[in-house]
């Protein structure tokens, strides 16, 4: 027996409504969402905000004060790469239930996305991806070592 226009507008409206309701959960549960962070150096900690913007910074323990600008700039950089990794993936975690067919409870039919287009450069800074390239900040520190200034203070060459 096939179903009228109208059964099928009532169950599409339905399914509508849930999906709806579901993506308001998801986003009321994201609206406070933050990851902190530590450089890898333990000199500075951020807090990245639900949209990967950088909602905090602290310079802990003095020891950016023995620190040289690059090498400062870079372990803010890492940190912040790192904290919009695990936020992405907070992300992902949330409404990948909602992109996926068999995730839905309702029998939502999911939407296929690719993250990788929708965060860009955000999922660079996940530790765990193996065949990522490497990440800015890891590139500048290398630099720095090369240049010479590795290991100095105050920016000066020996």
């Amino acid at each position: 027996m096939t179903e009228s226009i109208e059964q099928r507008i009532k169950k599409a409206m339905a399914e509508l409504e849930s999906v709806q309701e579901a993506v308001a959960r998801a986003e009321d549960r994201m609206a406070g969402a933050t990851e902190t962070v530590r450089s890898r150096d333990r000199s500075v900690e951020v807090v990245i905000g639900p949209q990967g913007e950088l909602a905090g910074l602290k310079f802990l323990d003095s020891k950016y004060r023995s620190m040289n600008a690059a090498q400062l700039a870079a372990s803010v950089m890492e940190a912040a790469e790192r904290g919009r990794a695990r936020m992405a993936r907070q992300v992902m975690d949330v409404f990948g239930p909602l992109t996926r067919a068999e995730g839905a409870a309702s029998g939502v039919r999911g939407v296929d996305l690719d993250w990788d287009r929708v965060f860009g450069s955000a999922l660079a800074g996940e530790e765990e991806a193996p065949g990522r390239p490497r990440r800015s900040a890891d590139r500048l520190r290398d630099e720095i070592h090369e240049d010479g200034y590795g290991g100095h203070h105050g920016g000066k060459r020996s």
